[in-house]
């Protein structure tokens, strides 16, 4: 059975980015996902369509079509002392290097990333981790199959696991069995 659209399929993986894995599927535990729904990148989807069990494949995204580009307004300066908790810092998670789960004025929730640690200020970066990279795939199809309504229940898209954007459904990378993007 070949990969196409609304087949579930099993790939292995890995992602290196700048030299580096990035990401990478754990031995006998392929990420699973419906084909052409939308829960990966498109190119991704495009360089695997068609390919059965067994076959590998290795591609090249740029950023453009992976995470996108850095976004220049998406680094801020944010004040110090909204990262009050009960009148005291916050201050086990105010580190270079920490993520932080956050909410714009509208309420939608975003992860930022701390860049520095000021007097009075915190600078926090929204790109996606993964924005401005360009992002080197070597996947193999592992599996193929028909989508059952098991499969249907235990994946979820934005609102149908948490507080409305597949909170819950992805892993620290941002990937999982929804859009996490």
């Amino acid at each position: 059975m070949k990969v196409e659209k609304n087949k579930m399929v099993g790939v292995d993986y890995k992602l290196t980015v700048d030299g580096q894995i990035a990401d990478q599927s754990r031995p006998g535990q392929p990420l699973e996902f419906i084909f052409g729904t939308g829960m990966l990148l498109p190119k991704f989807e495009e360089a695997i369509e068609g390919k059965e069990p067994g076959e590998k494949v290795s591609f090249t995204l740029e950023p453009k079509d992976g995470y996108g580009e850095l976004i220049a307004e998406a680094i801020v300066d944010l004040p110090k002392n909204i990262f009050m908790v009960d009148g005291k810092l916050a201050e086990d998670i105010l580190f270079v290097g920490s993520q932080v789960p956050m909410s714009d004025a509208q309420g939608n929730r975003m992860m930022g990333i701390v860049k520095e640690v000021g007097d009075e200020h915190v600078k926090m970066d929204f790109n996606h981790p993964m924005a401005g990279k360009t992002l080197n795939f070597d996947v193999e199809v592992v599996s193929v199959r028909d989508v059952t309504p098991e499969d249907l229940q235990g994946h979820c898209s934005c609102g149908s696991c948490g507080d409305g954007c597949g909170d819950g459904c992805c892993d620290e990378h941002g990937h999982g069995h929804c859009d996490c993007h």
